[in-house]
């Protein structure tokens, strides 16, 4: 066992530890919720991560972008994030993708990955995500902050659940932005999300806990109010949005 990893011990068993440094990650967006997953899951001792983002940094992501700084201006972030990593924990295989994921290259960029991580802020980008995970046989595990609101679910092949999130026809033309757009971020709202998704990242990893499959876990910070909601109910014919839209991230 590493010195790096000991604190694991007691909540990890050594067997669990050795299970994280034997698996593959992809974390898809490296801004306020990927750099933060990227962060934790490079400490936690997850062996390989890959990072995706074809964006570059700007002043306006120094507020809560933790890979961002006063030097890094006009940088990609995947690149950013490979750099990061080597100071973090250079134990980790780390690959950087500085270009954009979608539902045709996802696949081929993201083979080999036994997990994916949505850190992404355009609903088309999500459910590409979710249809990449879905031709891999993998699970997605899903993260949205706006203000001081957050979501968090877990998305197994088969499940389609971000179907029922953010309803069936978001991705269409004028409806490829949650509410985010219009609430802000905060520092505090990406590291608070991105940490629930991480401890959920690892309970699907290792098979442990209660995990959020076909759940939604919706966080308000400003209330401490921290809900979940069934996403298990049937849907009528014909209508096309969740019964949740007016309580989680998707656009009203």
């Amino acid at each position: 066992m590493l010195a790096r990893y000991e604190r694991n011990l007691n909540a990890l068993s050594e067997s669990e530890v050795d299970a994280l440094a034997s698996r593959t990650v992809a974390v898809v967006g490296c801004g306020g919720l990927g750099g933060y997953l990227l962060e934790y899951l490079g400490r936690l001792g997850v062996g390989s991560l890959i990072a995706a983002d074809g964006d570059f940094f700007e002043e306006s992501n120094l507020n809560r972008q933790i890979l961002s700084d006063a030097i890094n201006i006009g940088d990609n972030k995947a690149e950013a994030a490979k750099k990061r990593m080597a100071l973090v924990n250079p134990l980790v295989a780390f690959r950087a993708l500085p270009l954009r994921i979608d539902a045709e290259n996802g696949p081929d960029l993201l083979r080999g990955a036994d997990l994916i991580m949505d850190a992404v802020d355009g609903i088309p980008s999500r459910f590409a995500l979710q249809e990449t995970a879905e031709i891999l046989g993998i699970p997605l595990v899903h993260g949205a902050v706006a203000g001081w609101y957050g979501q968090v679910t877990s998305v197994f092949p088969g499940d389609r659940t971000l179907d029922e999130v953010y309803g069936r026809n978001s991705g269409a033309e004028g409806r490829d932005r949650g509410i985010e757009a219009r609430l802000g971020n905060f520092s505090f709202g990406p590291a608070a999300v991105a940490a629930l998704q991480t401890a959920e990242a690892v309970k699907v990893l290792l098979g442990r806990g209660e995990r959020l499959r076909r759940r939604l876990l919706v966080v308000d910070l400003l209330e401490n109010d921290f809900e979940i909601l069934d996403l298990r109910r049937p849907t009528a014919p014909g209508k096309e949005e969740t019964a949740f839209t007016k309580r989680t991230l998707a656009p009203n």
